[in-house]
């Protein structure tokens, strides 16, 4: 086995390592609270991230072991549901217009007791800050999930000349490094990318915390079970239809 997967696993390691330390210490009780009290007040959690990013959004919303009032919204969602063409979704143009982001609330099922989880490892491409930006401009709260290294080395690219970092409410650092890569190949090409590993942490610790506040308040929390397991479609189904409208679950 090459020397490079002990090093990546000690990069990974070392690195949920301090995630995990900073939730201990409550650094993540500010975000916490906020996604509580909004199920709390019928809210739906909205995740958005674009490019690798997107995974994260897909570990929130609609897996087994996550929350079901989340909603997981994509750029796709301006071609399935409203004027977009198809090749549209070609390439990063999306990702880096900041205009997309009319079209993308206009399709969206959104209500003003929803908060909004944002991922992106630079935090500065323009649907990133544009979803903020409006989300803001709405009154509601953000939590930004970005690399506070990385996105503190490069320039915004939205017209607001702002960070993701610098418009949401909680910041919480993926602790990926500048340019996501931890490791070096001959002729200095980076290799072993971070964020999506780290992000799914984040994503986990998110959820098993707002599920435990919402479980000692004497609730139950509405957690999805796996849909391959004996009963798995009927519970998860029963669930989804007291937010009918509310949340998209897409192939």
């Amino acid at each position: 086995m090459s020397d490079l997967i002990p090093e990546f696993l000690a990069q990974a390691t070392s690195r949920l390592e301090a995630i995990a330390e900073t939730a201990a210490e409550g650094g993540y009780d500010e975000a916490i609270d906020l996604i509580t009290t909004s199920l709390d007040n019928g809210g739906v959690l909205q995740a958005f991230g674009t490019g690798h990013s997107q995974a994260f959004a897909m570990e929130i919303a609609g897996r087994a072991g996550g929350l079901i009032p989340t909603n997981n919204l994509a750029l796709r969602d301006v071609v399935l549901h409203g004027s977009r063409d198809v090749a549209d979704l070609g390439g990063s143009s999306l990702e880096r217009d900041p205009s997309v982001v009319d079209e993308l609330f206009s399709v969206s099922p959104i209500n003003p007791a929803d908060v909004f989880l944002i991922a992106s490892n630079s935090g500065v491409n323009g649907s990133i800050v544009g979803v903020a930006l409006r989300a803001k401009e709405l009154g509601h709260k953000v939590i930004g999930v970005t690399s506070l290294e990385h996105t503190n080395a490069v320039e915004p690219k939205h017209p607001s000349g702002k960070r993701l970092s610098e418009i949401a409410d909680v910041v919480i650092d993926n602790r990926a490094p500048f340019g996501d890569t931890t490791l070096s190949l001959p002729g200095d090409v980076g290799v072993g990318a971070i964020s999506s590993i780290t992000s799914a942490f984040i994503a986990q610790l998110l959820t098993i915390e707002v599920s435990r506040r919402i479980a000692e308040s004497g609730a139950v929390p509405p957690l999805y079970i796996s849909a391959n397991i004996p009963g798995g479609d009927e519970h998860n189904l029963a669930l989804e239809n007291l937010y009918r409208d509310r949340i998209r679950r897409t192939a």
